[in-house]
This record gives C-alpha cells, sequence and structure tokens, in this order.
C-alpha cells in the first residue's frame, strides 16, 4: 500500500505538471480531466475521509473507555495514564506549532485561481464560547452537525456511565466493540482507494499550480520529520529520565524491534502484540500494568498524529494566508489533544482528524490534498513516536508504583524475541478489549 500510494503520489505530480506546463491552454484538457475526472475523484475521496469521522470516533472512544475494565480503575494508574498520555500530546503538538512556526513551511505560497481567492477565513469565536460550546444542549444535533467537540464530550461521559451501570451495559459495550472493528475494516476499505485518491488530487492540484508546489510540500515534510524526532528523542526520553529514572539510551535500543514492526504496519493496534512483548519482557513493566497501559496508550496516545497536526495546520494557514493567531493555535491543541482520546491506531486516521481540526479552526478541508501525497510516509514515523510514547509511559507509571523490574530493564539481553506469531491475538489482549 506506501509503494502504491507513493506511485500515486509520484504519477500525479508528474501528469499533472505536463498538464501544467503543456496543455494548460486546452480546454477540454482542463474541462473534463482536471476539473472534471480528477476533481471528482479527489473530491470523493476527501468526502469519504470526512464521513469516517463521527462512527469512527464514536465507537473508538468507547472502547478505550470500556478497556478500563470497571470505573474504580480509573484510581492511580487510570489516572497518572490518561494524565501522561494527555501530557505528552499537549507537549507534542505544542513543540511542532513552535517548529512549525518558526521555520514557516508554505509561507509566501499563494494559491492560484479560484481555489486561494474565494477563500474567506470565518471569524473565530472566543475562548470562552469554545468553553461553553464543549457541553452539547442536545446530542443529537452534534451528531447530527458533526461537531466533534460535542461528540467526542459526551461519548466520555456516556463510556464512563456505561462502566458505572456494569453488567447491564455489557451488551452495549460488546456492540461498540464489534461496530469498531467494523469501522477498522471501513477504514482499510478507504485507504485501499487512496493510491486513486492521492492520485486525482495531486493530479489536480500540479495541473493548476505548477511543479513550484514541490517546495512548500518539502519543508512540510522537513519540519513534520523533524519535530517527530525531537520528540520522540528529545521530550519523552527527558520525561523518562526524570519521572522514570532510568536510561533511556537502554529504553530506545530496547524498543528498537516495536519501532521498525510500527514503521513498517503503520497501525498502532496492529503492534500491540510487540509492544506488549517488549514492555514486559524487555523492559521489566509489570504485566498488570502493561496489560493496561499499553492498549490504553494505542487507543488515546498519538502524539504523532497531534504533532502531524500541529505542522499541517501552519503549512496549510501560511498557504492559504490565514492568521490563526493565538486564539486559534490554543484551540488546535486543544482540538489535537481532545482528538488523540479517539483516533483508532490506523493507517489514515490522521488525515480524518486534521479535517475535523480544519473545520474548527476554518480552514478548507481541500487544504488536505496538499500534503495527503507524503502523509502515507510520514504516517509511518508518527506510528512508531505513537508505540514509543506508549511504552515510555508505562516505564514511568511502573517506576511510580514499584512495578518496572529494574534487573530487567537493565540487561541488554532480557526478553529478546526470536519468533512471535503476530497472526494471532493473545486471549489476555482479548480481555483487555
Amino acid at each position: 500500500m506506501t509503494k502504491k500510494i507513493l506511485r500515486g503520489m509520484l504519477l500525479g505530480l508528474i501528469l499533472g505538471s505536463l498538464i501544467n506546463n503543456f496543455a494548460s491552454h486546452i480546454p477540454w484538457v482542463q474541462d473534463y480531466l482536471v476539473m472534471g475526472l480528477f476533481h471528482v475523484l479527489g473530491a470523493m475521496f476527501i468526502s469519504m475521509l470526512k464521513m469516517l469521522v463521527v462512527p469512527l470516533v464514536t465507537f473508538s472512544l468507547i472502547c478505550g473507555v470500556a478497556g478500563i475494565g470497571d470505573i474504580g480503575k480509573l484510581g492511580r494508574v487510570g489516572g497518572k495514564a490518561f494524565a501522561y498520555y494527555m501530557i505528552t500530546t499537549a507537549l507534542a503538538i505544542s513543540m511542532a506549532i513552535g517548529l512549525a512556526s518558526l521555520f514557516s513551511p508554505g509561507e509566501g505560497f499563494e494559491l492560484a485561481g479560484a481555489a486561494g481567492s474565494s477563500f474567506v477565513a470565518p471569524e473565530a469565536p472566543p475562548l470562552t464560547q469554545v468553553l461553553i460550546d464543549l457541553i452539547p444542549s442536545n446530542p443529537v444535533a452534534a451528531y447530527a452537525e458533526g461537531n466533534m467537540l460535542q461528540i467526542i464530550f459526551f461519548t466520555i461521559l456516556f463510556a464512563s456511565c456505561m462502566l458505572m451501570v456494569g453488567k447491564a451495559a455489557a451488551p452495549l459495550i460488546d456492540l461498540a466493540e464489534r461496530m469498531n472493528e467494523v469501522m477498522m475494516q471501513v477504514v482499510n476499505v478507504v485507504m485501499f482507494l487512496a493510491p486513486l485518491g492521492v492520485f486525482a488530487l495531486m493530479a489536480k492540484t500540479f495541473a493548476l499550480q505548477g511543479i513550484d508546489l514541490i517546495i512548500p510540500m518539502l519543508g512540510y515534510f522537513g519540519v513534520l520529520v523533524l519535530a517527530l524526532l525531537l520528540h520522540a528523542t528529545g521530550t519523552l526520553m527527558l520525561l523518562l529520565r526524570i519521572f522514570g529514572k532510568v536510561n533511556p539510551i537502554m529504553f530506545m535500543k530496547k524498543m528498537q524491534t516495536a519501532q521498525v514492526f510500527a514503521f513498517s504496519t503503520s497501525s498502532s493496534n496492529a503492534t500491540i502484540p510487540v509492544t506488549l512483548q517488549t514492555v514486559e519482557k524487555r523492559l521489566g513493566v509489570d504485566e498488570s500494568i502493561a496489560s493496561f497501559t499499553v492498549p490504553f496508550g494505542a487507543t488515546i496516545n498519538m502524539d504523532g498524529t497531534a504533532i502531524m497536526q500541529g505542522v499541517a495546520t501552519v503549512f496549510i494557514a501560511n498557504v492559504y494566508g490565514v492568521d490563526l493567531g493565538l486564539t486559534g493555535y490554543l484551540t488546535v491543541i486543544g482540538m489535537s489533544v481532545l482528538a488523540s482520546i479517539g483516533t483508532a491506531g490506523v493507517p489514515g486516521v490522521g488525515l480524518i482528524m486534521l479535517a475535523m481540526v480544519f473545520n474548527q479552526v476554518g480552514l478548507p478541508v481541500e487544504g488536505i490534498a496538499l500534503i495527503i501525497g507524503v502523509d502515507r510516509l510520514l504516517d509511518m514515523i508518527r506510528t512508531a513516536v505513537n508505540i514509543t510514547g506508549d511504552a515510555a509511559v508505562s516505564t514511568m507509571i511502573a517506576r511510580s508504583e514499584n512495578g518496572l523490574d529494574m534487573y530487567v530493564f537493565n540487561n541488554p539481553d532480557a526478553g529478546i524475541v526470536t519468533d512471535i506469531d503476530l497472526a494471532s491475538k493473545p486471549e489476555k489482549e482479548k480481555e483487555v478489549y
């Protein structure tokens, strides 16, 4: 899939650039190919991404909260895990926005034609109104209108009350888990069409803009990779050293296998068996802690996705000439932290959440077309950062709860895996979900 998406991106770039240079004056090419076929296919793919947002967030959130087991477990370990994941996500996107503002990828680039001139940024609501609007007066209306802040708030409240009810809510939780699996498959189906969608989006964009568009895209790519690397090797390791009181270098060495697997699958959920085995056997985290924090983190801890949302928001704002201001950036930070709770660990979901953030701050969702071509490779890096954060938080919590075996952690050869069956889920993981 990665190769197919990259091929689609490259073919779209080449064909679009050729049209821009040699066929921009031919009416039928512009009417039937660029604004016809390419426009329709690209718009349909963007609509499919937006279509998944509400059901995916709802079922993923319910499964994440239900994974706690019962409301009593929202005590020390649950509270610490939630706090650590939210803090690392907030730090990740804050650093991303800071770096993006410093390097300003996309600045000075102006979209040609109607796409750039017709867009007018709506006036941002005051922060007080944002806080008031967080709570839906009518949840049904919130779902119908796709108001993600209200949907996230209501779903977390509803899922928490399901745990409080106990056995009576068990069928609902089971239904949510089944629906979540179905939605995961829907995402897979949509992403199967990604190469064609990426090709159409890139071809239309470069046919209208020309090869010069590659310059701000390279800037976006470079800033995002820099932010991801700094967070994984800097922010997380500093927190691990301060709160976990362990050697970050040893930690990174033992995480290599899980990181490579996460990079290759682009899926936090698919990497759960490897992450669990690494955290328990290689790092020495107590099984009772790891079995909760790792799946919980795969559901709500999306540092890499939050970084992408921060850099992409600044990039698209620069491209469209929109000044978000301090309130806009704070809204992006808050939205990304909340959205990370409902982001499922499957390939491509970051783009779905990005559409939600764009809508909230008044940026055109169509701007995703500028970055979607390189997003698959970046998604692989983001996933490796995400599972690194899951393991780091698990280690820090285990250390604070006296659940970390320091002999295992400091032993370079402890828990080395020579053969692991990734095709089947262990029963323990099924019980966690």
